[in-house]
């Protein structure tokens, strides 16, 4: 699995879900229920995670919606 965003922004990781989800590109949300039980230091994010093989896709997608600042580097 390739991490595309890190982030407890809600609205950010709402609209990046409807993205993906209309592309019809897997993806798993992560660490949702943790980051809410860790209070508001956000010490623990929330991570959207791709498929390894959807990863370029899922990068252009966001990249083309002005989402790329908020995609992590890509490790490979």
């Amino acid at each position: 699995m390739a991490e595309l965003v890190r982030t407890n922004d809600p609205g950010v990781i709402s609209v990046i879900e409807g993205l993906l989800a209309g592309a019809e590109i897997p993806y798993q949300v992560t660490d949702r229920n943790m980051s809410v039980l860790e209070g508001s230091i956000s010490a623990i994010q929330v991570r959207i995670l791709v498929r390894d093989e959807s990863e370029d896709e899922a990068r252009e997608l966001l990249t083309e919606a002005e989402l790329g600042h908020w995609l992590r580097p890509v490790r490979r």
